[in-house]
């Protein structure tokens, strides 16, 4: 049976502009999961598995979980937490999650995407999972398209990315529903200047053994290249004299947050 579930293979661009400039892109791959059919991918695709070892995993606890609800499935815990945020969606509701998966039993997520379809195929909201290398994360809601396919939200930050970004700086998100094609974009802004830009751009493949096999060839150990990125990044920022801000420092713009480090 086809899947809706699928892969995109994708390009990363981060562009810092301020206090000084720095860029750089890598290639990488991401899952895209209809959570309702991940069972049914680990049983057509070798090499991918749902809660048990295999070189790439699906677990559900990598993912957000409520701290008052430990067990269920991402999608239960998705749902409930876009209900606390006052929009209630129904349980039919068609989720695609957008991840890295686990590679050989390490997991690492900078940002990851919920996308919330009604049955009719209409994208009724997006949830952005931003991750950081203390393995702490924050959820996003951006409520409802600004138009059909596109969502669009500039929210405080509140959480601890980089050592090398300041804590009171807003995210802006640029969102398209990914489809053959795959545009995202994240910024950084202080104020009405941009401080950061990124992207993440990609192409649609199937969600086969087959082409995970040559993503495989093409982008191996793709989790373990993104934790190593950014900690050759961070070097590289270090080195160019950029400000560092330490993750116990202003403790009151950390706020939300999921497995908090810092208690």
């Amino acid at each position: 049976m086809k899947l809706r579930s699928c892969l995109y293979e994708c390009k990363v661009m981060h562009h810092r502009l301020q206090p000084r400039e720095h860029r750089f892109e890598y290639q990488l791959f991401y899952l895209a999961l209809d959570l309702d059919e991940i069972d049914q991918v680990a049983s057509q695709v070798w090499g991918f598995s749902r809660n048990r070892w295999n070189l790439y995993e699906f677990r559900d606890r990598d993912h957000l979980t409520l701290p008052d609800k430990a067990d269920g499935s991402v999608k239960e815990h998705v749902l409930a937490w876009i209900s606390q945020q006052g929009l209630d969606l129904p349980s039919d509701t068609r989720i695609t999650f957008v991840t890295l998966p686990r590679v050989l039993g390490y997991i690492f997520n900078p940002v990851s995407f919920y996308f919330c379809e009604d049955q009719a195929g209409a994208t009724q909201c997006v949830v952005v999972q931003v991750g950081n290398t203390f393995r702490e994360m924050k959820p996003y809601l951006i409520r409802e398209p600004e138009r059909p396919g596109f969502f669009h939200l500039v929210t405080p930050k509140h959480f601890y990315v980089s050592p090398f970004s300041e804590l009171d700086l807003a995210f802006d998100f640029r969102v398209r529903v990914p489809d053959e094609q795959m545009e995202i974009h994240i910024d950084d802004r202080k104020g009405d200047a941009l401080v950061l830009l990124s992207a993440l751009i990609g192409k649609r493949r199937e969600f086969t053994t087959g082409r995970l096999a040559w993503l495989t060839l093409k982008f191996p150990f793709v989790t373990l290249k993104v934790i190593f990125l950014i900690h050759w990044q961070a070097f590289r920022l270090w080195w160019k004299g950029l400000p560092f801000h330490k993750k116990a420092d202003n403790q009151n713009l950390q706020k939300d947050v999921y497995n908090p480090y810092l208690k």
